[in-house]
């Protein structure tokens, strides 16, 4: 069994809203053939709580707007840490990059085959990386900002 095309549907809306929202590291699996409860994961991370609200804000908005589809579950919106979006077709994870790094959500699903995405997501591979490389430049041995 592979992805229905309305979830690739669902997922390629959705990854191109959280890149316009500047989110890291888009990733989407095919999981089907491994999980009957849905089709298809997206995985996107973002520096700090308030960019991960309006990442999950956005593709929320987007698939409605566009695809007519609402979230049949939401969770971790009071945190802003790891907010869930179950489209049942699709699973939507948006995590502080944080918890993407502690959870390794890419490890669970590494022999799922990745679905392709927008040119806009691809080219967010590695922003967590550059953006945490960034930041360590900011501060000094001492710990402290420069």
């Amino acid at each position: 069994m592979t992805a229905t095309d309305r979830s690739i549907e669902l997922i390629q809306a959705a990854a191109q809203a959280a890149a316009d929202k500047l989110a890291h590291d888009i990733i989407a699996y095919d999981v089907s053939d491994v999980l009957s409860i849905t089709d298809a994961f997206l995985l996107a991370s973002a520096p700090n709580d308030r960019q991960v609200k309006s990442i999950v804000d956005e593709i929320e908005e987007r698939l409605n707007k566009e695809l007519g589809a609402k979230p049949v579950r939401r969770e971790g919106d009071r945190e802003a840490r790891w907010v869930l979006l179950d489209y049942v077709d699709i699973v939507v994870h948006v995590q502080h990059s944080e918890e993407r790094v502690f959870y390794a959500l890419e490890r669970l699903w590494k022999d799922c085959p990745q679905l392709e995405l927008p040119a806009d997501a691809v080219a967010t591979a590695g922003k967590a990386e550059e953006h945490a490389k960034t930041l360590a430049a900011e501060v000094d041995l001492d710990g402290e900002l420069s």
